[in-house]
């Protein structure tokens, strides 16, 4: 079933990732789960949903201070990652998001805007077979200020050649939603796990 889409005449498609395109955050929770009960650090379902979009390396430095822990942020983060692709041949795409991608591909350009690393975002789409339909890539080293800021989405913009208001987003994440407003672009919410 296709996602209903704002009125207007889009040329473009910016896709947030996990949970968007992939059917991935119940995956990346348990991989969080996983990895921070070595440290014996709490993460509450309801607060990673909250701080869906963010990069990796943020979640576990507020989650530091949140917890007066000391957890080595980019080991911990990497560790996390890799528990992640370990699972990744589980994960499908998001139901109404992959009808967009294959109704529109070829005719609008494609980009990916996530707060995940090029190589998770590159994998979880491999995994789906659906890495070639996305030539531009906007991963969390491409830019510096994190979602809800719009840096992601107007660097997308700019890398596909079309003018931020003539974009069109979906995103999962109320972060994510912030970020596309904040660029001047119409935005579809996908709906989480729970909701669909």
């Amino acid at each position: 079933m296709l996602l209903p889409l704002p009125p207007g005449n889009f040329q473009a498609y910016l896709f947030d990732c996990d949970g968007t395109i992939t059917d991935s955050m119940p995956l990346h929770y348990q991989a969080w789960t996983t990895t921070l009960a070595q440290w014996g650090c709490e993460f509450p379902e309801d607060l990673f949903y909250a701080w869906g979009g963010r990069p990796a390396v943020d979640i576990v430095a507020d989650l530091n201070a949140r917890y007066g822990l000391a957890m080595p942020v980019a080991a911990v983060a990497d560790q996390r990652e890799a528990v992640f692709q370990a699972g990744l041949g589980t994960v499908r795409a998001v139901p109404g998001v992959l009808e967009h991608i294959e109704e529109a591909y070829r005719r609008v350009p494609f980009a990916v805007v996530s707060g995940s690393t090029r190589d998770s975002v590159t994998t979880s789409l491999t995994a789906l077979g659906l890495l070639d339909r996305f030539p531009v890539l906007v991963c969390a080293e491409d830019y510096a200020r994190p979602k809800p800021d719009p840096e992601g989405y107007l660097t997308a913009a700019r890398l596909v050649g079309v003018d931020p208001e003539k974009c069109l987003v979906f995103e999962d994440t109320e972060l994510g939603v912030q970020a596309a407003e904040a660029a001047g672009m119409a935005c579809v919410k996908v709906p989480a796990p729970w909701e669909r």
